[in-house]
């Protein structure tokens, strides 16, 4: 059985599928400026692109339920007097974004109530944005709000500063410098502390609210971008990065050591830069490539990425968002969701699902997530207080009811497997002490073991075997555990079972001399639809005979183990006085014959 042993996972056999192209998102035209991010943002009500218009910077915002093939001409958010770098959707409120440009401003906006892209206007009406966030002297690469405090978002520029900005006030609150152009950054579900990498090939933690780097490790050094993900509230940090002969890396950082836990892990040879995205309540990793169709999922246990499958496709992305954990459809057991650009064109959904075809609520595969309210305000927050945000329990959701909330610290409870109703379990017996004959001296023979084995194997042998007689005994015993509960009280009673133990065995009464009518107890030993289910009392004592059985086999193994090795040694002592004797003194001929004799007493 070596060899065919995997690890236990409820996410092993998660698989990604794509959608059809009428249920994409066609016709759109999507932003070819080459600044390094994701290009799209998605909630569980809207999808944000970078659109590639003339004119100033603007992005295109798309209802998620508006699938198939867009308009010509959309209505745009329009502001920025240059391209759009990057959006990010308020976690806490699904009709505002963020938008970063190449003319160093920040734009906060609200999508109106009821927006859609079909309308009946030959020139659509544009958004404009509600408030402009001025103090960064050149471009803004990324946004990212607070994943735990209301209205707190964080935007990184080329003049090499990180701004932390109370969007309800307008004002940057805080201000972190920079040694060199940041590539990534990432908050820790708390939100107090921030990770970035950077052109100088640095990892950094952040203390944001002391404005100054906690600490800084040697990241990548390939010379292309890496990015940075923050483990949720692990405090662990996830990097994609390449090293100098440009191979594609994974590592895993802790906070405070200069060095990945395992070292770095190549993944491949692909030039495109890795887009990790993190699902914080099932603990798994992905990793999407630029230029490649690929996207690879891993699950974060003891320390450790363990792969679980990818995703395959002949289609490269050049873009994509996963959707914030409550957008999931829980019917169809998705844990995840992507949006995913195709030649620039279209968006293309991919649903990651656990393959199950049960008809209930799977709660070991949907642990509470966080949901739409925040832990804290802004005021709060930048007074110095930390809060988890509250987290959502999707039965709740799957019911079709409104977000049930939990504590932040919330653990469920074990699953219990629903295949069947569970039994009400025996008192465990204590040990029994083991039985005489395994440790008597001298050892039993060969002949004495084979006999006893043979009567314990025939003691439990089913007398009216259902199937041929090739079938173990030992898979009969186990089929019990496929029935229905009986309470003890409605069960027939049964003959008392017979006492295990190793004297002398029993003799087996031939199944033609049987009754025709069977007694209750063989009647309950026939497994059908009516018969009432063995008592727990049977089932402990066939666990007991059965771990009888076990000692008795580790005894017999140990014996044969040290006969064999008699025999080697015996035999190459006869051996070695068959040469030397020759014709040699009578003693030594003699001690041969004793030993030939031995031998052969061993044998037997």
């Amino acid at each position: 059985m070596a060899g065919r042993f995997v690890r236990a996972s409820k996410y092993r056999h998660v698989f990604g599928k794509s959608t059809k192209k009428e249920s994409c998102y066609d016709n759109l035209r999507i932003s070819r400026n080459a600044w390094d991010t994701n290009l799209v943002k998605a909630n569980p009500e809207y999808i944000s692109v970078n659109w590639e218009a003339s004119g100033g910077g603007a992005f295109a915002v798309i209802p998620v339920n508006e699938k198939g093939k867009l308009p010509d001409v959309i209505p745009l958010f329009r502001g920025h007097t240059s391209a759009v770098l990057d959006t990010d959707w308020n976690p806490f409120n699904d009709r505002i974004i963020a938008s970063a440009s190449d003319d160093g401003k920040v734009m906060i906006w609200e999508v109106p109530r009821d927006f859609t892209l079909f309308t009946d206007a030959e020139e659509p009406a544009d958004v404009h944005p509600v408030a402009k966030l001025t103090g960064h002297s050149r471009k803004i690469g990324q946004v990212l709000f607070n994943p735990a405090a209301e209205n707190i978002l964080a935007s990184a520029s080329g003049d090499l500063t990180i701004k932390l900005w109370d969007v309800g006030t307008g004002q940057a609150a805080l201000s972190m410098k920079h040694p060199d152009i940041v590539q990534s950054l990432s908050w820790n579900a708390a939100g107090n502390m921030m990770v970035t990498t950077s052109r100088d090939k640095k990892l950094r933690v952040w203390d944001v609210r002391q404005e100054r780097p906690a600490s800084e490790h040697q990241g990548h050094e390939g010379a292309k971008n890496s990015r940075a993900v923050w483990l949720g509230e692990q405090n662990r940090i996830a990097t994609t990065g390449f090293s100098r002969m440009s191979d594609r890396q994974l590592a895993l950082w802790e906070p405070g050591n200069t060095s990945p836990i395992g070292g770095f892990t190549t993944l491949d040879s692909i030039s495109g830069v890795c887009m990790p995205f993190w699902d914080d309540s099932c603990n798994c990793l992905y990793l999407a490539g630029k230029g490649d169709g690929n996207i690879r999922y891993f699950e974060y246990e003891n320390d450790k990425f363990e792969f679980l499958s990818e995703y395959k496709s002949a289609d490269p992305q050049r873009g994509i968002a996963f959707l914030p954990k409550r957008g999931v459809n829980v019917h169809e057991n998705e844990v995840m969701r992507a949006f995913k650009t195709v030649n620039d064109s279209y968006i293309e959904p991919i649903s990651f699902t656990v393959p199950r075809r049960a008809e209930t609520f799977q709660s070991d595969i949907y642990p509470p997530a966080v949901g739409a309210k925040p832990g804290l305000s802004a005021s709060d927050w930048l007074s110095g207080k930390t809060a988890l945000p509250s987290k959502i329990d999707f039965e709740s959701i799957y019911e079709g009811n409104a977000p049930v909330e939990v504590a932040s610290d919330y653990k469920p409870p074990a699953a219990i497997p629903a295949a069947a109703p569970v039994a009400k379990p025996a008192p465990k017996k204590e040990p029994e002490p083991a039985p005489a004959a395994a440790a008597r001296s001298p050892p039993p023979t060969m002949k004495d073991q084979k006999q006893s084995m043979a009567a314990m194997a025939s003691k439990y042998e089913d007398d009216e075997a259902e199937s041929d007689d090739d079938e173990s005994s030992f898979e009969e015993i186990s089929k019990p555990t496929q029935r229905s509960a009986v309470p003890a009280s409605a069960q027939p009673k049964a003959a008392p079972a017979p006492t295990k133990t190793f004297s002398a065995p029993q003799p087996k009464p031939a199944p033609s001399v049987r009754s025709p009518t069977s007694t209750t107890s063989s009647a309950a030993a026939t497994p059908t639809a009516s018969a009432p289910a063995p008592s727990a009392s049977s089932n402990s004592s066939v666990e007991a005979s059965l771990e009888q059985i076990k000692q008795l086999l580790e005894t017999q193994t140990k014996m044969i183990t040290s006969q064999g090795q008699q025999i080697s040694v015996l035999t190459g002592e006869v051996e070695s006085l068959k040469k030397r004797v020759g014709s040699g003194s009578q003693d030594q001929s003699e001690r041969v014959r004793q030993l030939e004799l031995e031998l052969e007493a061993l044998r037997s």
